[in-house]
């Protein structure tokens, strides 16, 4: 196995992530963050990914109703307010070392529209049509 080959994370990475998930939704949803960037924006944290030695975390979050010059605002916004949201974080989760956050737009939802689009072309559609109609022959 080569050093660059990623592991799936553990049980306790995932455990943590999602609850580091639950804390930060928490706290953008009662707006205690009071940075102009962050607290005017309806921010969703989609998922939590954290560091095998759980010292480090990367929240991934989404802007609802926002274009990315907006989004890039939050961030920043949300990185003036890292020590505050750590500090949180450590307050309600009972780990030996708070982890380092870190902040990055989700762009899953964008990819996964790009597809979506791209599986509806009617071209594709031809193509996987024709594919189905010639298993069916062959399976006869």
């Amino acid at each position: 196995m080569s050093k660059h080959q990623a592991k799936a994370p553990s049980q306790r990475q995932l455990k943590v992530g999602e609850e580091i998930r639950h804390i930060l939704a928490w706290i953008l949803e009662r707006g205690e963050v009071h940075d102009p960037a962050v607290s005017n924006k309806t921010l969703t944290v989609t998922e939590v990914s954290v560091s095998p030695d759980l010292k480090a975390a990367t929240a991934y979050v989404i802007a609802l109703g926002s274009n990315s010059d907006e989004m890039g605002e939050a961030l920043l916004g949300l990185n003036r307010a890292k020590s505050f949201l750590r500090r949180c974080v450590a307050e309600r989760l009972q780990l030996r070392h708070a982890p380092k956050l870190n902040f990055s737009v989700d762009t899953s939802f964008d990819k996964a529209g790009r597809i979506d689009t791209l599986l509806h072309l009617p071209e594709v559609a031809r193509d996987l049509d024709k594919g189905s109609t010639n298993g069916d022959k062959n399976g006869s």
